[in-house]
């Protein structure tokens, strides 16, 4: 019997007896069964697979990791206690998208649960079901859940049930050319299509005038279809220049549910996120009170269980609109429990054994806010090739580190294989620091410590300087291209991040505003 204690006054999930039932979080809630889990298995791989594993050692929990062909190198495997090789003779990608292969390998070795993380399965609704019929806890939402909100469609009727608002756009995939026609009659344009089926990025096309209409249209279904194996989408009014926040929220088997407060995610590159602050900064309090009870509100309304992440675009004019919900945990998970002093992953891990949230300390009112977290993500891109994806071998890695840096990574030391088959994240960068200045003091600090070099890396100087002189280090971006055919990292710092004092003049607030990297050798 393992007994967890609680730390930080009390905001940390509060421990637990790993024993055989638990109580109801109170006498009106129906009573289900607390069943421990002792093994869990991560589909996936990488830094999220190791940040599960971490917890689950934290929590006493065996770990299970599974790889692909390629990844036998890679550093998730090494950090579990038992890993098994799945999709033999398949692609790279495909092979963590094997269902077959990778329920057996958790009934053969007698895994209790399987995490998704982020990507791959994570919102597949039959891996879910899945899992499920196999007798193996999902740790996430129920398989209908998964299902609801992966359907864009469906989410955006279910948020409209609830009273959340959501973007005007059409209320099933269109079919046709001929209905985007229709649809940029009604509403004018410019106007945005997205994958029914699908995020990321991918699938989703802005049109700005009836001539650009047929090749986006093409595109788009072309993208989703090969991303998501549907090329449906919908289409929606497309909001110029608004700030993308989002909601994190924790349910469990009991009905609770309760936020986490805001990230702010306006800062992207290609529809991909880049940097993420929490809280949002200059963010109207009656604003954030809005989204934060919308965000319950449509939880509620679909018996949203563990962790995710209602997404809303806000307008210049302070409107918010419901865009989707991630039925997963984020990449950008890290500055939420920075500032909430919440383990995400403890708290799902727990949600699916049968506790509720009340059992693990967890009330609406004891969650507050301290500090200010940003998270940069450090990729292997090029600046240099418009940020392609860059791979090799890292001959050098020294990270910036210190009080109020967190380093989540799995790839990022010397000697490391750079794979060309997956995503291009190296590592994420979280600074932590009592307000917005002083967690953006300790990023700029943290990101120019970086040294990176690759196996064929030669100096590329900037113009004008001596070969070999090392390059001043920028004050809101860090990019260390180094050579062809290696690595090449890239962060932006959003001039929002960056204390007033070292950009000598006042203080920049515009957090969808970022600064233009050029290929800057720090070797």
């Amino acid at each position: 019997m393992l007994k967890f204690r609680t730390v930080h006054g009390g905001l940390r999930l509060l421990g637990i007896r790993r024993t055989s039932t638990a109580p109801a979080a109170s006498p009106n809630v129906r009573r289900l069964e607390y069943k421990p889990i002792k093994k869990v298995m991560v589909a996936n791989r990488g830094e999220i697979a190791i940040r599960v594993f971490r917890a689950c050692t934290e929590l006493g929990i065996r770990t299970v990791a599974i790889y692909s062909e390629q990844d036998t190198g890679q550093m998730h495997r090494q950090k579990a206690d038992e890993a098994y090789l799945i999709g033999r003779g398949l692609a790279p990608v495909q092979a963590y998208l094997h269902i077959p292969d990778i329920i057996k390998v958790a009934k053969e070795n007698n895994v209790d649960a399987v995490h998704p993380g982020y990507g791959f399965l994570s919102e597949r609704a039959d891996f879910a079901q899945a899992c499920q019929d196999a007798g193996v806890r999902f740790i996430g939402p129920s398989p209908e859940v998964v299902r609801k909100m992966g359907d864009k469609v469906e989410a955006r009727a279910i948020a409209i049930a609830a009273g959340v608002p959501v973007v005007p756009g059409t209320d099933a995939p269109i079919t046709s050319l001929h209905e985007a026609h229709e649809f940029s009659n009604t509403y004018g344009f410019p106007i945005i299509f997205k994958a029914a089926y699908g995020g990321g990025g991918r699938g989703m096309r802005v049109v700005h005038s009836y001539e650009e209409l047929e090749e986006n249209y093409t595109r788009a279904y072309s993208e989703a279809l090969a991303a998501f194996g549907n090329g449906a989408l919908f289409v929606e009014k497309f909001i110029e220049k608004p700030r993308h926040i989002e909601v994190q929220i924790l349910g469990d088997q009991y009905g609770n549910i309760l936020h986490l407060y805001e990230r702010d995610c306006s800062i992207q590159r290609r529809h991909q996120k880049v940097v993420e602050i929490a809280p949002a900064a200059h963010l109207d309090p009656q604003l954030r009170t809005r989204l934060t009870s919308d965000s319950v509100k449509l939880a509620k309304q679909v018996g949203y269980e563990n962790a995710g992440t209602v997404e809303f675009l806000v307008d210049r004019h302070g409107k918010h609109y419901f865009i989707e919900v991630n039925s997963r945990l984020q990449v950008e998970h890290t500055v939420t429990e920075e500032i909430t002093d919440v383990d995400l992953v403890h708290a799902q891990i727990h949600v699916a054994e049968g506790r509720s949230l009340p059992d693990l300390g967890l009330r609406q009112e004891n969650i507050r806010i301290n500090g200010c977290a940003i998270q940069c993500r450090v990729t292997t891109e090029d600046p240099a090739r418009s940020f392609q994806p860059d791979t090799g071998r890292i001959e050098v890695f020294r990270s910036g580190e210190g009080m109020g840096i967190r380093l989540d990574n799995a790839s990022a030391f010397q000697g490391a294989i750079i794979s060309p088959h997956y995503d291009s994240l190296l590592v994420k960068v979280i600074a932590h620091g009592k307000d917005h200045p002083t967690a953006a003091t300790k990023m700029s600090r943290a990101l120019a410590e970086f040294r990176v070099r690759g196996v064929k890396a030669r100096h590329q100087a900037q113009p004008g300087r001596p070969h070999g002189q090392e390059a001043g280090r920028p004050e809101a971006a860090v990019a260390a291209p180094t050579g062809p055919g290696s690595p090449s990292l890239v962060c932006v710092l959003p001039l929002a991040c960056v204390p007033s004092s070292r950009l000598g003049g006042p203080s920049q607030t515009r957090p969808e505003t970022s600064i233009e990297v050029s290929p800057t050798i720090l070797l």
